[in-house]
């Protein structure tokens, strides 16, 4: 019998997938504007580090999703836990807490449609309008969104939600 807490993760080379972390208990520990520009330069740097490609991106008091394309499949995992066990270390410093567990664990999907890519794309951008963090996606600062919104601009952001309309890819509150 499988744990559910710690489903399989199908690795391919070249694959694109979307990813989502939970920390523990959902606990906002990620509240302020300085912990998630910490969370989001580890995500940059470990992206660096093994050959990810960030389509898209959303990290929250409580969570991240991730839509991304990494060379080596097997690199995954690692990849995971450089993000989650550097920015573990790193919260816990910075709030003078030791030992706190921070993240649960993540999820990921294998993503081999290209309307999966935009389906989810969208719920990315999304999520701080879904949980109650901004009233327009451009009004989130911790999102890929903007940065979409500079290089393709409102008529093509505005083509893509309406091509892959919204859903709710993840149970409970992700």
């Amino acid at each position: 019998m499988q744990n559910p807490h710690r489903p399989p993760h199908y690795l391919v080379d070249n694959g694109i997938y979307f990813i989502t972390a939970s920390t523990y208990h959902k606990y906002p520990l990620f509240d302020t504007d300085k912990k998630k520009n910490m969370l989001k330069n580890i995500l940059k740097e470990k992206a660096e580090a093994f050959g990810v490609k960030i389509f898209a991106f959303v990290l929250t008091d409580s969570h991240y999703h991730l839509l991304m394309k990494i060379k080596k499949g097997e690199n995954l995992p690692g990849f995971i836990q450089g993000i989650n066990g550097k920015s573990a270390i790193s919260l816990n410093e910075a709030d003078n807490v030791t030992k706190r567990k921070v993240w649960h664990n993540y999820w990921d999907t294998c993503i081999k449609e290209e309307k999966d890519f935009w389906a989810r794309f969208n719920y990315i951008h999304h999520n701080p309008v879904k949980h109650g963090c901004a009233l327009h996606m451009q009004d989130y600062a911790f999102s890929s969104y903007n940065k979409w919104l500079e290089k393709k601009g409102v008529k093509w952001m505005n083509d893509v939600l309406r091509k892959y309309p919204i859903v709710d890819f993840t149970k409970g509150d992700d």
